[in-house]
């Protein structure tokens, strides 16, 4: 039996913790495949419906280590997408199918490039989304970007994890909540959030312990009614996001005991209308290295695209991606569970 800091250091290497998922413990190996279930559900093997999503991961480094963060991001990430990989990026996204650029990190506004690619995916005529913590918008290096998006009509999309402090500020970090609402008014200032302008401000849920997200609508709602009554803040929408048993969330979960009570909380919630939604099938993940993914989870992981299409940015074959059979895993629980989740909220 592994001591806890043998089992946390395991968890340091992506490789690593699928091995961590399906061999923790005996009940953990006995847990029905994820593979059957998709058979039993007439949903193996798992084929794409074609990408109309590409997601970008601009680089791990981010000026927070939130404790649910499944890219285990910090300031200490070295890693970040290079000028010459976002170019490759450019000419495979110079295809109409290809309808929306959805750039997350990390931090995505850390990488140096971030404002020369916005500008260049903007002039193709795409939709750009940017998966923001926030607190980054509150720094005088990154003040600007605010204005910036708007006036390219960027969607951003914010994780906060609750409309409470005390919450907010016990899963990503004393003084966040404060900062978030900070931000959040600059945004609604510039007219982000507010239906006339069209400038979209969605935000992000993810569960704070080892329990799935309650239903999105109610939660919206709640959301809504707070953050207007405390702040006078609006928004347009909110994403509900199962937390995926991989990176600092799998860790929370071993070092709690709470793993395999939270992995058969997953299995039987599993729904098969919720996974015929699954983001994978849509959407295709790109690496801060240019590595092919078929989803952002997969690709902490390091679990690249297979079955004969490319696996990087360089070898860009639409044909060969959408006719792929997509790599599934215990972790996929998380996505198919309940009312199902994706990077934008509940599937069903």
């Amino acid at each position: 039996m592994k001591s806890l800091i043998a089992q946390q250091h395991d968890l340091s290497h992506p490789k690593r913790q699928i091995d961590v998922i399906n061999n923790h413990s005996e009940k953990v190996k006995s847990f029905e495949k994820f593979e059957s279930k998709m058979e039993e559900a007439g949903l193996y093997p798992l084929k794409p419906t074609g990408i109309e999503i590409f997601q970008i991961n601009v680089g791990y480094m981010c000026n927070m280590t939130c404790k649910h963060c499944h890219v285990d991001a910090g300031p200490d990430r070295e890693e970040i997408m290079t000028h010459e990989t976002l170019e490759q990026c450019l000419e495979a996204l110079d295809h109409p199918e290809i309808k929306t650029v959805d750039l997350t990190g990390g931090a995505p506004e850390m990488n140096p490039h971030f404002r020369w690619f916005v500008d260049e995916v903007s002039k193709l005529g795409k939709e750009i989304i940017v998966r923001s913590n926030l607190t980054i918008l509150d720094t005088r290096k990154f003040e600007d970007l605010p204005q910036f998006m708007a006036d390219r009509g960027v969607e951003i999309t914010c994780s906060l994890p609750f409309y409470s402090k005390r919450r907010t500020d016990a899963q990503r970090g004393e003084g966040t909540y404060d900062k978030s609402m900070k931000v959040l008014k600059v945004l609604n200032e510039i007219g982000y959030g507010k239906e006339e302008t069209g400038l979209l401000l969605n935000l992000v849920y993810n569960p704070v312990g080892a329990f799935l997200p309650p239903d999105q609508g109610s939660l919206k709602q709640q959301y809504k009614d707070r953050l207007w009554s405390d702040h006078g803040i609006v928004f347009n929408d909110l994403f509900t996001i199962t937390n995926l048993p991989i990176s600092r969330y799998l860790n929370f979960l071993v070092m709690s005991g709470n793993l395999e009570e939270y992995m058969e909380k997953l299995i039987t919630s599993f729904n098969p209308g919720a996974a015929q939604g699954v983001m994978c099938r849509n959407t295709i993940s790109i690496g801060w290295d240019g590595s092919l993914y078929d989803c952002d989870f997969n690709q902490m992981l390091q679990m690249k695209t297979n079955h004969g299409a490319p696996s990087h940015i360089s070898e860009w074959n639409l044909e060969k991606l959408n006719s792929r059979e997509i790599i599934l895993n215990q972790h996929c629980y998380g996505c198919t569970a309940g009312a199902g989740s994706s990077c934008g909220g509940a599937t069903t």
